[in-house]
């Protein structure tokens, strides 16, 4: 493969990785809702410690373990935060809790 193909895969699997993030942000977000309409605590530390352990079981290079877990901690700070905004903003707006989160907050 010349340089223009691979950079070419690299953008496909950017758009994938966008879509796929996008994904998991909207099951955290629906989490989040069950978690709060039960009276849960949004975040367990125990829980990102398993998600921690699955992704480094995962990972099998070229990047290293602390790699990819510090993108993973980047991701989960960030999860975190979007989720407590769309619920609080839900609260506020009296929104409906069922919908993805891309089709209430679509940027302008």
């Amino acid at each position: 493969m010349n340089i223009k193909a691979l950079r070419q895969e690299i953008d496909r699997l950017d758009r994938k990785l966008v879509t796929l993030l996008n994904r998991r942000a909207n099951y955290s977000l629906a989490i989040g809702r069950l978690k709060q309409r039960s009276a849960l605590p949004l975040f367990i530390r125990k829980r990102e410690q398993e998600i921690a352990r699955n992704i480094r079981h995962a990972n099998q290079g070229p990047l290293p373990n602390h790699t990819i877990e510090h993108l993973f901690e980047q991701l989960l700070q960030h999860t975190r935060a979007m989720v407590r905004k769309a619920l609080w903003a839900e609260r506020r707006a009296g929104r409906s809790k069922d919908r993805p989160l891309q089709k209430q907050y679509k940027r302008r």
